[in-house]
């Protein structure tokens, strides 16, 4: 009786184990199938001359930012995003690059929903839609693919978006110089997941 009540305790408990483990793994699901698309689809172009060189241009003229300087950028950014008046950001999304990357997420007939390229200092250089920030260095995006090194591949949280109701998740790479194969830069695309 003893035996039969001890695997019931132990069954009891593996199940329980199994099912606090599997709202997490359903949560990536996703993760798959935009690696895949990333692959296909993206991995292919990161390296076209236009990200490179504005990759390469901004880090020069940003090598010498403090961080206090960069924290004033992206104040500057945040009280342009509100108002009328925006000269920083249409530097950012009137550039060659952001024309580029609207053009990919055009192409991609609704599976991209944003694009953006951030520098070695966590900052945008081309964005196909506005962002709210233009400082990215503090997020994930960022850290887990820059600060990771080359060849890295950082696939977030799936969320939904409460102005579109789509479900998406994004997708962030590191970009690195095509002849030194060092980081330059890395690049978020936003995956509209109903689409894939």
């Amino acid at each position: 009786m003893i035996v039969g009540r001890t695997f019931f305790i132990a069954s009891a408990s593996a199940a329980l184990s199994l099912m606090q483990i599997a709202p997490s793994m359903a949560g990536d699901v996703h993760v798959e199938p935009v690696t895949a698309y990333v692959e296909a689809n993206i991995r292919a172009w990161i390296e076209d001359p236009v990200i490179i060189e504005a990759l390469k241009s901004q880090n020069v003229l940003h090598a010498h930012l403090t961080q206090a300087a960069i924290d004033d950028l992206d104040a500057m950014w945040r009280t342009e995003f509100a108002s009328d008046a925006h000269p920083l950001i249409d530097t950012v999304v009137g550039n060659p690059l952001s024309m580029f990357l609207k053009d990919r997420q055009i192409a991609s007939g609704g599976v991209i929903t944003e694009i953006f390229v951030i520098d070695a200092k966590g900052l945008a250089v081309g964005e196909s839609e506005i962002s709210s920030d233009y400082w990215q260095g503090d997020e994930l995006k960022w850290q887990k693919t820059y600060l990771a090194g080359a060849s890295a591949l950082f696939v977030d949280a799936a969320e939904k978006d409460e102005s579109t109701q789509m479900l998406q998740s994004q997708a962030s790479l590191t970009i690195s110089d095509p002849n030194t194969g060092q980081p330059i830069g890395a690049i978020t695309i936003g995956i509209n997941l109903d689409a894939l």
